[in-house]
């Protein structure tokens, strides 16, 4: 995004566009040179000036301090990544030996006294393998720890609207410190949304809908928003089942999709992330509480 801030500055009116949503030929073999591609682009952008506003999806650009805000949580989910990647490693590379050990702060001295099925001693390159594997583990730890701290440090003493966001949605019950933050950082706290649509839309929790002639079914929701908030949505929704079971929105989902299988259940869960996502925004801009939903004691 630097390059469009930098033409910005020079006084160039830039527009940013998801290149997933340019009109492409879809014959089998097309003609594709660049200059072909600029012609097309040029046709779009007098189309879109024009005000043909759906030619295109144009992108909302984040300011620098909205940008630099999301790299706590952003650096946060890729450590919590690699922990995982560490750990399984180690686990993987105890099984081939035919054993298994939890990967715990004392796990250098542990396996100093492991046995292998024969009663020997684990090789001496894979014990030093496993050593400096669980000293990059434990760097990582301390780091996630790190950041951790941090946040709750910023939640604590800071007077940020985006930081008083994320307290107004950690008051509500089922809501925790991982979900409250990115759904802020990542979606309420810079996103001018002017309806529940534009919600839904840009977390790719929107019904894609097949109808051509006589056939007519839903392929499934877009999935073309924000992943992690998207993903986070699913797991809200699992977790207002259970935190806030006399709510409406638990109630309406008890009633449509209860009774029915796994499968039933599962797209349920579905429309219950995307209606719950959409009050979690109306509670944030308008402190409008959830019909029947509880809030957190004091």
């Amino acid at each position: 995004m630097w390059l469009h801030r930098y033409l910005e500055s020079l006084g160039v009116h830039n527009v940013v566009v998801d290149s997933a949503s340019i009109e492409v030929n879809r014959r089998f073999r097309r003609a594709k040179t660049d200059r072909l591609d600029v012609g097309k682009l040029l046709n779009m952008l007098v189309r879109y000036y024009q005000g043909e506003a759906k030619v295109w999806s144009v992108v909302h650009v984040p300011s620098v301090a909205v940008e630099d805000q999301r790299q706590l949580h952003r650096e946060l989910m890729a450590l919590k990544r690699e922990q995982t990647h560490h750990i399984n490693r180690m686990k993987g590379l105890l099984a081939s030996q035919g054993l298994v050990m939890e990967v715990k702060r004392d796990f250098v001295e542990e396996l100093a006294e492991v046995k292998l099925w024969d009663g020997s001693q684990i090789g001496a390159g894979l014990r030093i393998l496993l050593e400096r594997e669980a000293v990059r583990l434990e760097l990582v730890r301390d780091q996630i720890r790190a950041l951790e701290k941090e946040r709750k440090e910023l939640l604590k003493n800071s007077s940020d609207p985006a930081i008083e966001q994320v307290r107004r949605l950690l008051q509500l019950k089922g809501i925790g410190m991982n979900t409250a933050w990115v759904d802020v950082m990542e979606f309420f706290a810079w996103r001018d949304f002017h309806n529940r649509r534009e919600v839904a839309a840009l977390a790719g929790l929107t019904p894609t809908p097949y109808a051509s002639g006589e056939s007519s079914r839903e392929v499934g929701i877009s999935k073309a928003g924000n992943r992690p908030v998207r993903a986070l949505a699913i797991e809200i929704a699992w977790s207002w089942l259970r935190n806030q079971p006399n709510s409406q929105l638990s109630r309406w989902y008890r009633k449509r999709f209860a009774k029915g299988g796994s499968r039933v259940r599962r797209i349920g869960i579905v429309a219950l992330a995307r209606k719950v996502l959409i009050a979690l925004w109306r509670y944030v801009e308008e402190g409008t509480l959830p019909e029947g939903a509880q809030l957190k004691s004091a």
